[in-house]
């Protein structure tokens, strides 16, 4: 066996690693939370709407109310002339009893006896009818789905004032390099909070194992450790882990990433994430957002399927993430188990071809995870 081999059997598979990490993530307690707490987290049960909304006929513009029957047929040559006063309605207040439609401030000419309409509507012309914006017993919101700006919208507008969900708690302990550099862990901390986590961020005083060792507990539902996991001369991370807690895993069979490592302090997982943004990426994406989804009780995230235009070579017995752009309605691979700043501001997905593969040949089916929502 070749050193390289043994090197690569020493490694944890994705899949070991996930069986290991995802069953100690139970879903955290549920919150009341406000609408402006929920944004961005993720919903423990449906809310389903027990009043039909609007509750009654709105106008949808402004104009004049009208009961349709009463001016049908009016025109500018033919005139439906008023023994009263039409009602005016602004968008969003209620119609009159007894009216139907709204039309345009146009068609009324005249005031007071004198006025004429001089165009017709339909029954529900310009309205807005009971129930039609949601239906009684429509979930507005669904239990497993990040809550949105638009679900708060339809939550207030229903006089909803606040929603059951979870709200993990991420702690991220930063060990700086000697360049004192931190911009890998603000990057995990923004996706954490992306992703529905209330995040602590803070910086190890020092890279020693002692110094990181003292901004180690258990004070979170996950633990995040980024750089320091490596085998360099002063990568005492993960000793710092076994003086808190305990080791299950360093070294992950996933390319970038393989100095990843996963642990527990008391009951509660760590993520070792390398210090390079690269790296960091690939194990956020398979160990350490899989772990935030299953504490936030998340559904599995959606996927886009399109056949590659360009074949994926992977080593096997190495978990490898891609990156592809979508190119008419195919994926272009850009990268293969290295990932260039470039590379990454281009890709529109990702994917991890997995250890026991070789990859896949063009025209072949693969599923993407979204890199942004509006690729």
């Amino acid at each position: 066996m070749t050193s390289r081999q043994q090197r690569t059997a020493a490694l944890t598979g994705i899949d070991a690693a996930l069986g290991w990490l995802l069953p100690r993530c139970a879903p955290v307690q549920v919150l009341a939370l406000s609408l402006h707490e929920a944004h961005g987290r993720v919903a423990a049960e449906n809310v389903p709407l027990s009043a039909p909304f609007p509750a009654r006929a709105v106008a949808q513009t402004d104009g004049w109310a009208f009961r349709a029957g009463d001016i049908a047929g009016a025109s500018a040559y033919a005139p439906v002339f008023l023994s009263a006063e039409p009602t005016w309605v602004e968008a969003g207040q209620p119609l009159p009893d007894g009216c139907d439609c709204v039309i345009d401030p146009g068609l009324v000419e005249g005031t007071g006896p004198a006025a004429q309409v001089i165009g017709e509507a339909v029954p529900g012309e310009g309205v807005r009818r009971t129930g039609e914006d949601v239906a009684v017993g429509q979930t507005i919101i669904a239990a497993g789905v990040a809550i949105t700006s638009i679900d708060l919208m339809r939550t207030q507008r229903a006089g909803i004032a606040h929603i059951q969900a979870r709200r993990p708690r991420v702690r991220i302990i930063n060990i700086p390099d000697s360049e004192k550099r931190s911009e890998t862990a603000r990057l995990i901390a923004n996706l954490a909070a992306e992703a529905g986590a209330n995040v602590a961020s803070v910086d190890a005083p020092a890279r020693d194992a002692a110094a990181i060792a003292g901004m180690i507990n258990d004070s979170c539902d996950l633990l995040i450790l980024v750089g320091g996991t490596g085998a360099g001369r002063s990568d005492e991370t993960v000793a710092a882990l076994a003086q808190r807690g305990e080791i299950f895993a360093h070294g992950i069979a996933l390319k970038p990433g393989r100095a990843a490592a996963l642990g527990l302090v008391n009951e509660v997982p760590v993520v070792g994430l390398p210090g390079l943004p690269d790296q960091a990426l690939a194990v956020w994406w398979t160990l350490a957002l899989p772990a935030l989804d299953r504490l936030s009780g998340r559904k599995p995230r959606a996927t886009v399927t399109l056949p590659l235009a360009r074949k994926i070579a992977s080593t096997v017995g190495m978990t490898e993430i891609v990156l592809l752009q979508q190119q008419d309605q195919s994926w272009m691979p850009l990268a293969v188990g290295d990932m260039t700043l470039d590379q990454l501001g281009q890709a529109d997905a990702w994917l991890a071809v997995s250890g026991p593969s070789e990859g896949y040949a063009t025209g072949t089916p693969v599923a993407a995870y979204r890199l942004r929502e509006d690729a």
